[in-house]
């Protein structure tokens, strides 16, 4: 028999689980973000006046490096006020605010001033992402003892938000501007991640996390190995995903709540339907669980409720990293649901903070590295630059011997670099290396007078060689490895066709066009490049990946790449891996190095590919097509896929 107490906890925890699944069941309709409320004529009036004054003052200030941290406060009322996303009356009187405090640092950076920039406390700022051009902002708590005078480098937390669907830009930065959060540790600047909103940092939200870390190591002196991941709820899945797939930068992570992996979490196995098997197959890019081992080398201290339905993700993570040894430190709140217990927000910073005063080794003796795909291909000094095959397994275990030789075996791996940064090299600066893979033994130019150190490795036939350098050319690369939507983590243009494509096909690619460009506003807070085809530069193909809209006749700049594509695309005939399709009712979607630049991608008639059904959970936000798919648009698009997926598959390590 359960003891009272027992009882009472797990009473609690069914009541929250129910509650959860009855409250999803109930709103699987609803749009995310909700629609906004009505403003009055007197307050559009005057933030139409507001929002007018400061964009003529950022115009005068067009070439100040600081001008983001002033159309930060710009761009957050005329999003909110364009697009309808004023979601509760307090929204407005916040949105004056803002534009007051935009247009006072226009005026003091008008005087060549910038206070803001040595001020402690809450500060917000902002920067210009590569991915779309778009400025993002982000949060700081600068702690009392902070002097930019001062000779030294400081510890910085990334803080990750849970989910919130009316997380405007305005009431990110009113929110960032009134509350220093969950934690604040001394001498510690916390850097807060708007993320792009709510998708738990993945896509644009997580090169969020890189560009808002590259802009504050150039606003302060930061220390890259006091650098710490937290987060709870929907940031505490963030922080179990960035944990796992980024072990080497951190100093320490600590997730509390959210989700670590999709199925479990998501009870799939309950569904008639299970999802497709190329959408199995990409639940390895996010799921953190299979990078279990990549805690080898990151210290992790994880948090949940007692009663809390997300305790769920530490729970399971434990599992996993029980299989690879490693006894994971979880802290429980005691009786708590989903929230943090005072006694153990004390102890988790306790832990922190002794982890953080050590610091991250950049340079450990053993490097154990897991990973499903070069978009995750880096811990510590060691680098994988080829698979054998995406989305199977690939592990790398590396060590430091005696007199500084190396020992690596590899499992699914065809070429690594080893890179130790000035300093670190663990090998004699004169004479041979020696090196050991996979039981072969290898002579190796040793470490610069610096002590820098880098190796290139590839396999060729089953033999280990030294290589001169990182696979080149039509292969699958770092950044250059697919699913079609790793095209948006990087910088995108869309190219509209120059006329309205052809059949039953092109009336879906144009209706798929105008979503993917609102989509990308509402989910990713930015605005998409958009050119038509006749307008696309040598520089557009230089800078940016190509996404093509329309068919071959429509699309002059697909029309110039089709035939350099593993597709055949002309008039009535399509074809793909082999099978034909009547092109009137079937378009193709597909991510390709581009031709052009082979450094860039080409995508072909495809957004981002989550959609509708999957922003109501972010464990379902994740890609949802592969490298490629054949669309059959006699069947109505959905909330789940633009059509009928007739077929889809992945590319091969050379993009056959």
């Amino acid at each position: 028999m359960l003891d009272t107490g027992t009882s009472r906890r797990r009473a609690a925890l069914l009541i929250v689980l129910i509650t959860g699944t009855i409250v999803y069941a109930q709103q699987q309709d609803r749009p995310v973000p909700p629609p906004g409320i009505a403003v009055s004529e007197g307050d559009r009036k005057e933030l139409e006046a507001g929002l007018t004054r400061l964009s003529e003052s950022i115009k005068s200030l067009a070439r100040n490096a600081l001008l983001p941290d002033v159309q930060i406060f710009r761009d957050a009322v005329h999003y909110a006020l364009t697009y309808n996303e004023f979601f509760d009356p307090p929204d407005i009187p916040k949105a004056k605010v803002l534009l007051a405090e935009g247009q006072k640092r226009a005026d003091h950076l008008q005087r060549g001033e910038a206070p803001w920039t040595t001020a402690t406390g809450l500060v917000v700022r902002g920067y210009v992402s590569e991915i779309d051009g778009s400025v993002q902002p982000y949060g700081l708590v600068i702690p009392p003892s902070y002097d930019p005078r001062l000779p030294r480098r400081w510890r910085v937390d990334a803080w990750f938000h849970g989910r919130a669907e009316k997380l405007s830009e305005v009431n990110f930065l009113s929110e960032r501007m009134a509350q220093p959060g969950q934690f604040t540790p001394r001498d510690t600047i916390v850097l807060h991640l708007y993320g792009r909103y709510c998708n738990a940092n993945k896509f644009a939200g997580e090169m969020d996390l890189f560009e808002a870390l590259a802009a504050v190591r150039r606003q302060y002196p930061v220390d890259d190995n006091r650098l710490l991941a937290r987060g709870f709820s929907m940031g505490g899945a963030a922080v179990w995903h960035i944990a796992a797939h980024y072990p080497g930068t951190w100093a320490a992570a600590a997730p509390g709540a959210g989700f670590s992996e999709s199925a479990e979490f998501l009870q799939l196995s309950r569904e008639k339907t299970p999802p497709p098997e190329w959408e199995q197959t990409l639940w390895r890019m996010y799921d953190a669980t299979v990078y279990a081992a990549n805690f080898t080398n990151l210290p992790l201290v994880a948090y949940s409720g007692e009663i809390d339905g997300q305790k769920q993700a530490a729970d399971l993570m434990s599992k996993y990293l029980e299989k690879e040894g490693i006894p994971m430190t979880h802290i429980i709140g005691p009786e708590t649901p989903h929230r943090y217990h005072p006694a153990s927000k004390i102890e988790i910073d306790r832990r922190l903070d002794a982890i953080a005063a050590l610091g991250r080794d950049p340079f450990p003796r053993r490097v154990k590295f897991v990973t499903y795909t070069l978009r995750y291909n880096r811990s510590k000094w060691i680098v994988v630059d080829g698979l054998e095959k995406h989305w199977e397994k690939a592990q790398v275990e590396a060590t430091v011997h005696n007199q500084g030789s190396l020992r690596i075996s590899t499992s699914n791996v065809s070429s690594l670099t080893i890179d130790y940064d000035p300093g670190g090299a663990p090998v004699e600066l004169v004479g041979k290396a020696m090196i050991e893979i996979d039981g072969a033994k290898l002579e190796a130019t040793g470490p610069a007078s610096d002590r820098s150190w880098r190796l290139h490795l590839a396999r060729t036939n089953g033999k280990w060689a030294i290589a001169i350098a990182r696979p080149t050319g039509l292969v699958k690369r770092h950044g250059l490895q697919g699913p079609i939507d790793d095209a948006f983590m990087s910088s995108f243009l869309f190219v509209l066709p120059g006329k309205a494509p052809s059949g039953d096909a092109g009336k879906r690619i144009a209706e798929e066009t105008q979503r993917a460009i609102r989509e990308w506003r509402r989910q990713f807070r930015g605005e998409a490049r958009v050119k038509k085809d006749s307008e696309v530069t040598d520089e557009d193909i230089a800078n940016h990946g190509l996404i093509l809209w329309g068919d071959p006749a429509s699309n002059s700049v697909m029309g110039r790449l089709v035939g350099k594509l593993p597709l055949e695309w002309s008039g009535p005939r399509l074809a793909i891996k082999g099978k034909q399709y009547d092109a009137a009712t079937h378009y193709p979607i597909l991510i390709y190095p581009n031709p052009l630049n082979i450094n860039r991608y080409v995508v072909l008639n495809s957004g981002f590919t989550f959609r509708e059904y999957d922003y109501l959970n972010n464990a379902r936000q994740i890609s949802k097509l592969p490298d490629w798919a054949v669309i059959d648009v006699t069947t109505p698009a959905n909330g789940r896929y633009p059509g009928n997926v007739k077929d889809a598959g992945f590319f091969d390590e050379k993009w056959h």
